[in-house]
């Protein structure tokens, strides 16, 4: 059954998209007042440095690629009209568990940099989940304390697989 969370995500998501098509339609000039506007409020420079690994950035851009079109997909069912009952129950759950994939996901990648100060990126398929690390040294027994640190997030016994690559 469709509840109000669901409605609201769906509302608030939907108010995002909305947004983001007009800020990207929008003209040059317009954008370029705004951000006149915006810039003559800021007086301190801000720096920003972010080092990561221009591999963890792709396989994370084309994860986000697939999860959103599953994401839309999904939310396609719940507002179609035509669907039953059943198919749009079916779709609630299928989002709600593509959400907690994510959150899994980004645990998994937290605790490898919490614990062993590595950048990685986690990806979880059923009860598969593939970690690739950014480093430059690759030691076996690093991969199998992260192992035996990420088994020990999961109730359940999962295959867990480890791949160095260099950053």
């Amino acid at each position: 059954m469709i509840n109000k969370q669901s409605v609201w995500f769906v509302t608030l998501f939907s108010l995002i998209l909305v947004l983001s098509i007009y800020y990207i339609t929008m003209q040059d000039s317009s954008l370029q007042n705004i951000l006149n506007d915006i810039g003559s409020e800021v007086t301190t420079p801000v720096n920003v440095d972010v080092k990561e690994s221009s591999l963890l950035v792709s396989l994370r851009v084309s994860e986000e690629e697939a999860v959103l079109k599953e994401m839309e997909n999904y939310q396609a069912i719940l507002l179609d009209t035509s669907k039953t009952t059943e198919e749009k129950n079916a779709a609630y759950n299928n989002l709600m568990a593509l959400q907690n994939k994510k959150s899994d996901e980004e645990k998994i990648e937290k605790t490898i940099k919490e614990t062993y100060s590595l950048d990685s990126f986690a990806k979880i398929k059923d009860d598969t989940i593939s970690i690739v690390i950014a480093s430059t040294e690759h030691s076996s027994n690093t991969a199998n304390n992260i192992i035996r640190t990420v088994q020990a997030l999961f109730d359940e016994e999962k295959y867990i697989t480890v791949k160095f690559q260099n950053a």
